[in-house]
């Protein structure tokens, strides 16, 4: 029997939504034997010319100047993409998708990104019969993320939701299902097995993301930290950025036995499960996977646009607060070192996660969704 095959379309502007299709693709191979996926990222893998120098300009930009980042979301937030974007993406990248789907024949395309979902919703406007999802990986609903062909949306809040409704979009075509996260932030792991794995102590420990990128902004805040060093362990995770890695390993300040430096990892899960407290940027992605685990959450400078929404909700609902000072350092700090107030503390915020969150939902939703496909074209009557 044929498996069913999911084609998950994305895009490299910044790491998440790439991290969502691939989470997604493996819940779904987790909850079913009988599904293939394939995991595409537009620029990179059909314009393999183009598509990292654009990439390459964007996370320019994010580093060296944020607040344009933010001024475009803005500017753009009410409208879909316009004439000149639609045609770019269909010079770019048209022809590349239509032969992936053409050989691939999917059952289920899911885009993670509005540029993928913009070049499907048109293949769709010119009679691909395959459902197109979209699935929004951040806690706000940008208008470049809807489309009229899109036959449904996985969002991540009933928030997300009401912004799809006032957009236009029917309620009928809309799911709450939660971002998904790769099944190893499902269950925790052993943590002794995870203390030894990397040499680290038991004590109260901190770590600390700066994403795929490796974007640890504010230096000075982030050397404060390493004066807890003695009492506090400190794990950074700064991602494929080697330059940031050499320099943070040359600073004497970094350089004590409770200190880790970490490049790029496939652990984040077990290091999680070892944390007492998460400082990272407001990602979509790195802040569903702390959701996930019920670690609370110390956030640093968002890049304006999608992670102020993304902070606006963590926050709002008790995982975690901006890090608005070295005192907000001192007060969560301290707290990790009280077991009993740390342990009362990650209890309040898994029976929060408990009520508005699980992992594997999104994964189990669209497993649904192709379950109920399948039944559908059985069940329609022959002419």
């Amino acid at each position: 029997m044929r498996k069913k095959r999911v084609l998950l379309l994305s895009e490299g502007f910044g790491t998440g939504h790439t991290q969502a299709a691939y989470a997604l693709a493996m819940g779904l191979r987790q909850l079913s034997q009988g599904i293939q996926t394939r995991v595409i990222e537009l620029g990179t893998f059909l314009n393999p010319v183009i598509g990292p120098l654009i990439l390459a300009a964007y996370r320019k930009t994010v580093s060296k100047q944020p607040k344009l980042v933010g001024k475009l979301y803005r500017g753009h937030y009410d409208k879909a993409l316009n004439r000149v974007t639609r045609f770019a993406l269909h010079r770019l990248f048209y022809n590349q998708v239509s032969d992936v789907v053409k050989q691939l024949k999917p059952d289920l395309i899911i885009c993670t990104h509005p540029f993928p979902n913009a070049v499907v919703s048109r293949l769709k406007r010119l009679g691909l019969e395959t459902p197109l999802y979209t699935l929004i990986t951040d806690y706000d609903a940008h208008a470049t993320w809807i489309n009229p062909e899109v036959d449904g949306y996985l969002v991540s809040t009933a928030s997300v939701r009401d912004k799809l409704i006032a957009r236009g979009v029917p309620p009928s075509r809309i799911e709450v299902t939660g971002i998904p996260v790769h099944p190893n932030f499902w269950h925790p792991h052993d943590r002794a097995e995870i203390l030894q794995l990397f040499q680290l102590k038991d004590m109260p420990t901190v770590l600390v993301m700066g994403g795929g990128w490796g974007l640890l902004y504010d230096e000075q805040m982030i050397e404060y930290m390493t004066t807890y060093a003695d009492k506090v362990q400190l794990i950074f995770c700064v991602g494929d950025n080697e330059k940031a890695k050499e320099k943070m390993l040359a600073n004497p300040k970094f350089q004590h036995p409770h200190i880790k430096v970490l490049g790029f990892t496939k652990e984040i899960s077990k290091l999680m499960d070892v944390s007492d407290l998460l400082v990272t940027k407001p990602g979509g992605m790195t802040c569903t996977e702390g959701m996930a685990k019920g670690i609370p959450m110390l956030f640093y400078q968002p890049i304006p646009g999608q992670e102020e929404e993304n902070l606006e909700y963590f926050v709002s609902q008790g995982f975690g607060e901006l890090m608005s000072s070295k005192e907000t350092i001192d007060r969560w700090f301290r707290l990790i070192q009280e077991p009993y107030a740390a342990d009362r503390h990650r209890d309040r915020l898994l029976a929060i996660r408990n009520a508005e969150y699980h992992p594997a939902r999104c994964s189990e939703a669209v497993l649904n969704l192709i379950q109920s496909s399948e039944s559908n074209r059985v069940e329609r009557p022959v002419n």
